[in-house]
């Protein structure tokens, strides 16, 4: 997605980030070259499953920033993966990268939903969240050093390299396991999220197929499953021809019952963006694999790992405005600096993704008058942003909102997938945010306590 895409109704002055680490609590600094550009998109964005009402509650409850995710978005976007157009049975497997707190994995759980990991503590955390371990796949760029024993108890292991497919061998002769091939092509929201094709290192490179069946042939394995995934964000045409090439991949090996074709499905957060319908890239999926049992007498089982799809509007994070800055005049900037930032919403900053914001008034009501704003984080780091410009972590812009002051409330929306999973925890040594879950009555439990100073200490060590 470029900013060109998002035609504005307005021009709107965004601002070059200057490289180089000012001193002490300075943000970065350096040459900035102010350009102008077109804004993403004029409209205001609007709440999802909060109401303001909810936003002040949540504030005076749990205290801010707060993420909270809504038990009934979950459940819904669950049951529409289960949903997938599927020719001879289907596994839906939860990312849990995405999100992986408890709460989320036994919600899944209850929806017949199983589990892709990607790493051996995944494994382990989804196993201590009540699955078992015939119901996780692990596709890993880091093969764990345990990943015997995660075997042994019944994790269906995808080898992501030659090496990764060698050590299986080593320790696991005549044993099932299954293999993950880069098929040469990706797609992706960012390049930061493609992986697949020459660029990406996930997956052995589809032209590695004889040294494949080489050390199948050498450690005497059975190939049960073949994985493919191109990307997060990706295009759904680019998907469903990447299927068309796994499936070639499948009559490679003559006992392979599973294609994973991972997930990646696109998940528009701002209103202007689109999402992906899984049940119109679905159906030729379900038709090419009717053809391949035509073909060759072969029912295979479809597997799909959706992460962004099941979290990413299914949660909002509430934070409260601490400070607001002005800078300059013609050539200046309105700033919202909000009591959170990279620590809790790290996607912006890494990919330039853009993320609704709703302002609340303090009191739970929404504004009636608009203002243009760069709103910002709480590190002392000038990349700390809640409004780059669309795909450009690195140049600032100007949203649209509601109008606030000082301790009214900013919602983010679409906080669900890759935000508590992956923030930039501790930085600045801020507390881990509290995570609560708002259920169908609309009242709201806490499901992860706001970190201590103590827990964040707890691992130091003393030099004697």
């Amino acid at each position: 997605m470029t900013q060109s895409s998002h035609v504005a109704s307005r021009t709107s002055r965004v601002t070059m980030l200057g490289h180089g680490r000012g001193r002490r609590h300075h943000q970065r600094s350096g040459a900035r070259t102010v350009v102008r550009a077109t804004a993403a998109d004029g409209r205001i964005e609007t709440l999802r499953f909060l109401t303001p009402a909810d936003a002040a509650k949540v504030k005076a409850t749990f205290g801010t920033p707060t993420y909270v995710y809504d038990r009934a978005t979950l459940v819904a976007q669950a049951d529409a993966a289960k949903a997938f157009p599927n020719a001879f049975g289907l596994t839906v497997r939860y990312a849990m990268k995405a999100s992986p707190n408890k709460a989320i994995l036994k919600i899944f759980k209850s929806r017949g939903l199983n589990i892709d990991a990607s790493s051996g503590y995944e494994c382990e955390r989804a196993m201590r969240a009540g699955f078992a371990a015939e119901d996780i796949s692990l596709s890993s760029q880091e093969l764990p050093t345990f990943f015997p024993d995660l075997v042994k108890q019944g994790v269906k292991v995808n080898a992501c390299s030659l090496s990764q497919l060698e050590r299986f061998g080593e320790v696991f002769p005549g044993g099932e396991v299954g293999v993950r091939f880069n098929p040469g092509l990706g797609s992706g929201g960012t390049g930061k999220t493609n992986v697949g094709g020459p660029s990406s290192s996930f997956g052995i490179w589809y032209e590695s197929l004889p040294k494949v069946k080489e050390i199948v042939e050498k450690y005497k394995l059975k190939v049960v499953r073949i994985h493919t995934h191109i990307g997060s964000g990706s295009d759904p045409a680019v998907w469903q021809k990447v299927s068309g090439m796994s499936l070639d991949l499948c009559r490679e090996f003559p006992g392979v019952t599973t294609l994973n074709l991972g997930g990646g499905y696109k998940v528009g957060r701002m209103s202007y963006e689109k999402s992906t319908d899984l049940q119109v890239v679905g159906v030729p999926v379900k038709e090419a694999f009717e053809a391949f049992a035509k073909d060759t007498g072969r029912q295979l089982k479809l597997e799909i790992e959706p992460g962004t799809f099941l979290l990413a509007n299914s949660c909002a994070v509430v934070t409260s405005v601490q400070d607001k800055v002005v800078t300059g005049t013609s050539e200046g900037h309105t700033f919202l600096k909000l009591d959170m930032g990279m620590t809790e919403v790290l996607r912006p900053s890494l990919y330039g993704s853009q993320h609704p914001l709703v302002s609340v008034s303090a009191a739970g009501t929404l504004p009636t008058t608009t203002a243009d704003y760069v709103v910002v984080g709480h590190c002392c780091e000038s990349g700390d942003l809640l409004t780059p410009a669309p795909d450009e972590p690195e140049t600032i812009s100007e949203r649209t909102m509601g109008e606030v002051n000082i301790g009214d409330l900013i919602v983010i929306e679409g906080s669900g997938a890759y935000c508590a999973g992956m923030s930039s925890k501790n930085y600045n040594s801020f507390p881990e945010a509290p995570e609560v879950m708002k259920l169908e009555d609309g009242s709201f439990a806490l499901i992860r306590q706001k970190q201590t100073l103590d827990q964040i200490l707890a691992n130091e060590c003393d030099i004697a």
